[in-house]
């Protein structure tokens, strides 16, 4: 194994096994135990977290494009009409209010911690989404990404703790950006589930143990499901965790369609599937290939009837937009989803790898048992460990797409 991957497996070990590690949002760490609250620390003046620039993959990624109301994309924004939330809505054309589903479901959450931390206090919203160009060029605002927020008291004491709130709600990037408001922005709704880089629509079925089919929304951690062993074979797995879960996340998907079997799988583009030149070619010779790399010709691996896999010649690729978005991990690193086997990773075109950089995350499981509901957003382990992989992986390992996120 060349050093820099060597030392990525590693890292990975360290970083499961140290105390100091959380999650990548609020709530509880995927497998974590209890620990007593800690102390919320306010952001100082002018201060922003993540400590990295706003349109950047580790805060809110890139603009995308002005949203305007006769636009396609209009249809992305949705009204908030929070009963805890003031909103100043000084255009009165209710522009203040649309926001996309990411940054309505954190501004919420917020919202709670506001009347929490401060009793007879409600959150307040000054800007929203702005469609007359009263931002800087290239403001996440001009998406519905981004609010600028104050208390309804107006208590300017009190923006240093709003801004620590607002991180701690989920906003992919707080900035303390004035003395009169705190600017806080989202990812937007195509890349929230390419933090991990590879993901299935919720609807798309998962195979039990038992043989009844299930969403893969629905899947439980314990429960065995339907994958590829080592050697090739159809074997039943369990499932650990979701790497990413992005219940309304817009995405957008490749769909693959095969014949005898007929079969159609729906994917993001930078994930895995097992793919080879011909039908001849026995199971453990089909490659892992991005489904942005599969093309008409190709066989993929589909399950039997009679309970074996074989393969199927792929005769349509397509795209398609959805919402919901889930990468969910098994022990074997593979899953059979609506027939077709494929990988429960993506961005880096290596299964082994992959395979080998999680067993520290599957040991963790083995040891400690399965966890509670795990909350919407990235996996912590995942989320370290692309980033591990972005400093000490060359570029040319990872898929294009997330080079292009990670450069923007």
């Amino acid at each position: 194994m060349k050093p820099a991957r060597l030392l990525l497996l590693l890292s990975g070990c360290a970083l499961l096994l140290a105390p100091a590690v959380r999650g990548c949002g609020p709530g509880r760490v995927v497998g974590s135990r209890r620990r007593p609250p800690r102390k919320l620390i306010p952001l100082a003046y002018k201060q922003f977290s993540p400590n990295v620039p706003e349109k950047t993959l580790g805060a809110s990624g890139r603009y995308e494009g002005k949203i305007a109301r006769n636009s396609e994309r209009f249809k992305e924004l949705t009204p908030n009409y929070n009963p805890d939330i003031i909103f100043k809505d000084e255009e009165n054309t209710g522009a203040d209010r649309l926001m996309t589903q990411r940054c309505k479901d954190r501004l919420n959450s917020l919202a709670i911690s506001v009347m929490n931390q401060w009793p007879g206090v409600k959150l307040r919203v000054t800007e929203g989404w702005d469609e007359d160009g009263h931002h800087s060029e290239e403001s996440l605002h001009y998406e519905g990404r981004a609010v600028d927020i104050t208390t309804s008291d107006r208590d300017r004491n009190k923006y240093g703790m709003l801004a620590r709130l607002a991180v701690e709600a989920g906003f992919d990037w707080v900035y303390y950006e004035s003395k009169a408001h705190i600017h806080c922005s989202v990812k937007s709704e195509h890349s929230a589930a390419a933090k991990t880089g590879g993901c299935f629509p919720g609807w798309a079925l998962a195979t039990l143990e038992d043989g009844a089919r299930t969403p893969l929304w629905a899947l439980r951690p314990g429960q065995r499901v339907l994958a590829m062993d080592g050697a090739g074979k159809p074997t039943y797995s369990d499932f650990l965790a979701f790497l990413d879960k992005e219940p309304r996340a817009l995405t957008s998907f490749h769909v693959i369609e095969t014949r005898e079997p007929p079969r159609r799988l729906t994917l993001t583009p930078t994930h895995l599937l097992f793919v080879a030149e011909n039908a001849s070619a026995p199971t453990t010779q089909f490659h892992p290939t991005f489904a942005s790399r599969v093309h008409p010709g190709h066989f993929v691996l589909v399950a039997a009837e009679g309970g074996g896999l074989q393969p199927a010649e792929v005769v349509g690729v397509r795209d398609w937009r959805d919402v919901g978005a889930y990468a969910p991990l098994t022990r074997h690193g593979t899953l059979v989803v609506d027939g077709v086997v494929a990988s429960c990773f993506a961005l880096v075109q290596e299964q082994h790898l992959a395979q080998l950089a999680f067993w520290p995350l599957r040991l963790y499981h083995s040891l400690v048992g399965w966890p509670g509901v795990q909350g919407d957003g990235m996996h912590w382990y995942s989320g370290l460990l692309y980033r591990l992989g972005r400093l000490l992986l060359p570029p040319d390992s990872f898929h294009p797409l997330g080079v292009h996120q990670a450069e923007s």
